[in-house]
């Protein structure tokens, strides 16, 4: 069975993650100077208005991850293609009935939310597929820099392979958290055979 745990990881705030791409700000700074433009009512204006001025403030809201809000640079991408895609589409038409326009925009921001979601969660998935301690390069949703994840894959094919990811796991620990002492007896050598998710984790935490 493989199984994923993520090291040395906290939750963090973030504002967002479409924020980060290349084209948000001129993108966004068009549909919101354009959205007087998009509805016969004029209550929908401002209700369209602030939707898209919090949009990344609130995505951040909506995410509910427990883990940090890190995307690869191309999941990154393929949200905002599939986003920008469908707000030109939006923008394309001309005016709208009332209410129309911004439950529209309501309905692509929740798509968006799902897509970040996804994006964020199947990169941890992925690392399922290693054996061992993994790092892949992701953008921080919190300020939109380089930064990477590191986790831990349980997908080894022998014994020897286990037992060397546990190793190169410890001295992981020993060198990033400083957290090693006498009392990891539980992953020690003479008990690495039969060490299972359940007890690496429980003995993890218990330290």
């Amino acid at each position: 069975m493989a199984l994923l745990l993520c090291l040395g990881l906290t939750a963090a705030l973030a504002r967002g993650c479409l924020h980060c791409h290349g084209n948000f700000s001129d993108k966004f700074s068009f549909y919101r100077h354009h959205v007087n433009l998009k509805s016969w009512w004029v209550g929908d204006i401002p209700v369209s208005g602030s939707l898209l001025s919090d949009w990344s403030q609130d995505t951040m809201k909506e995410l509910h991850l427990a883990i940090p809000a890190e995307i690869t640079r191309e999941k990154l991408n393929q949200v905002a293609d599939a986003v920008y895609q469908r707000m030109d589409q939006l923008y394309q038409g001309k005016m709208y009935f009332p209410g129309y326009f911004p439950n529209e925009l309501r309905a692509i921001f929740r798509e968006q939310v799902h897509l970040i979601q996804n994006a964020i969660i199947e990169s941890r998935i992925d690392c399922q597929r290693h054996c061992g301690i993994f790092q892949y390069e992701t953008i921080s949703c919190t300020n939109c820099t380089d930064s990477h994840v590191v986790c831990f894959g349980y997908n080894c094919e022998s014994s020897a392979q286990w037992e060397t990811a546990v190793q190169d796991l410890l001295q992981y620990i020993n060198k990033w958290h400083n957290l090693i002492s006498p009392s990891f007896t539980c992953l020690e050598p003479p008990h690495l055979a039969n060490l299972t998710l359940e007890n690496a984790s429980e003995c993890l935490t218990q330290h």
